[in-house]
């Protein structure tokens, strides 16, 4: 069942997602050469509790930490560590979650360490663009794999392809809910888009080929080929205006920024107080 959130809930599960976006930002400043992902964790799990929320990741079906830290290859729930430095031209994709009031908010980037490849450089750019690809399509009365199908064209227009395994999801009361938000697929298919809808929009896009393999610590998901992989994602609630980015504090990159504002978002300040009729 797909949850349609009042306007109430959404203020409170943007609240969530402003601690989110703001976690985010100081990561993305702390990300150099010769840090450790678990100082990263550490700095994350000390600014959301600062900001007086909880660590959603932690404790979540047992993973150990606040953050995924995921470096190059790795797709998705890497596991912070002490032991490895982030090294030149490393990329470290971040997905951090947050409870707060009863209610949680999800984001996820992919920064590059230092300088980086342009061919990595592409696959970040094209990512992030894969993103808002999706975000644009989510508006009512569309369905959810309109959302799908602009993630994936993206994707695979610049030669990359989309882990089919992990995907996009509801937000609200809990971490993940309905619906499951693939990217992938065919438009016009799956559940009816509806004001009031929270989503996770999540493309992860490896720059070889989509199969992944799980390490033995049942968390940690790889590239079968070893090819490096970027990884994006927005909470945003569903309004009559259209699409809104909860995690966002007005823009927390510059790219970000500009992508926002081409797809002219005049509400991503502020969600209207009654987002549905």
């Amino acid at each position: 069942m797909i949850s349609v959130r009042t306007s109430r809930e959404i203020e409170l599960i943007r609240a969530s997602c402003q601690v989110v976006a703001r976690v985010r930002e100081e990561l993305e400043h702390a990300i150099v050469p010769g840090v450790t992902t678990q100082a990263l964790d550490r700095l994350a799990e000390k600014t959301i509790r600062d900001c007086g929320g909880v660590p959603a990741f932690k404790g979540y079906h047992g993973f150990p930490a606040s953050i995924c830290a995921s470096v190059n290859e790795q797709a998705v729930h890497g596991f912070p560590n002490a032991l490895s430095e982030l090294e030149e031209g490393d990329i470290v994709s971040i997905d951090v979650g947050v409870l707060m009031s009863g209610y949680y908010g999800d984001s996820a980037f992919t920064a590059g360490v230092g300088q980086i490849a342009p061919e990595l450089q592409r696959l970040l750019d094209t990512t992030r663009g894969a993103l808002f690809d999706g975000i644009e399509r989510a508006r009512v009365p569309g369905r959810v794999s309109d959302i799908s199908n602009a993630v994936q064209r993206r994707a695979e227009s610049e030669g990359f392809s989309v882990i089919r395994e992990y995907g996009g999801h509801g937000v609200g009361r809990a971490l993940h809910e309905d619906p499951h938000v693939p990217n992938h697929g065919a438009p016009g298919k799956g559940p009816r888009l509806r004001c009031g809808y929270v989503l996770a929009i999540e493309p992860i896009v490896s720059m070889g080929g989509p199969d992944i393999e799980v390490a033995e610590d049942g968390w940690t998901t790889t590239t079968r080929d070893r090819a490096p992989v970027a990884h994006f994602e927005h909470t945003i609630a569903l309004t009559e205006e259209g699409p809104v980015i909860l995690t966002d504090l007005g823009g927390a990159t510059r790219q970000d920024r500009a992508l926002s504002a081409e797809l002219d978002l005049a509400t991503a300040a502020q969600v209207a107080e009654r987002p549905c009729e």
